[in-house]
């Protein structure tokens, strides 16, 4: 969805529930927790190189000042916690409406330590479901570094299609960006099946 007028802004971002997972609101109090858990190579190698790295002691207390103050309602912004411990900050994932230039809509980490049980497989579904069954949106334009197997696979499960591989820096070096798109009706397919 792209939004016709720079005045238009999404509501507030709600707390959403999976089988195993609560995604909350981020706060102020979730910095420390992001500063323990974000600055991790395996975390932090297939993002944007705007990322500082070495991250710097004030790195999570300066982006969840950018998210909620500078930025404030401009994405939905989630911690991703376990159900047994909704306060534990144990991952991000952020969604956000179409600049018209980007063709990037949605962006996730987990602590490493929880990778490969698929909970972000289950975050990213309850996020797309909130953009397609509650915000209405027709789709959701995706990315990743190529490079990045994890997230190709997240993104494969849901039904999305390659829209475009395109030469790209990461913080880990050079390699390719791939766009997807997903669409509404791809995705209610894949969830089908």
């Amino acid at each position: 969805m792209l939004l016709d007028d720079a005045t238009t802004s999404p509501p507030p971002t709600p707390t959403l529930e999976t089988r195993r997972l609560i995604l909350r609101p981020l706060t102020f109090e979730d910095a420390p927790a992001i500063q323990r858990l974000f600055p991790q190579w395996e975390v932090i190698r297939h993002l944007n190189p705007v990322v500082p790295w070495p991250y710097p002691d004030d790195g999570a207390l300066t982006n969840v000042t950018e998210c909620l103050v500078t930025r404030r309602g401009q994405k939905f912004h989630w911690a991703i916690t376990l159900k047994d411990r909704p306060g534990d900050l144990r991952g991000r994932i952020d969604l956000w409406p179409d600049d018209g230039e980007q063709r990037d809509m949605r962006g996730f980490w987990l602590d490493p330590t929880l990778q490969g049980q698929g909970l972000m497989t289950e975050a990213a579904e309850r996020v797309t479901a909130f953009a397609f069954e509650e915000m209405g949106w027709p789709l959701l334009y995706l990315t990743n570094a190529e490079a990045n197997g994890a997230s190709h696979r997240i993104k494969e499960k849901q039904g999305a299609t390659i829209f475009s591989r395109t030469p790209a820096r990461f913080r880990g070096g050079e390699g390719v960006r791939v766009t997807w798109v997903l669409t509404r009706d791809a995705w209610l397919t894949a969830r089908s099946s």
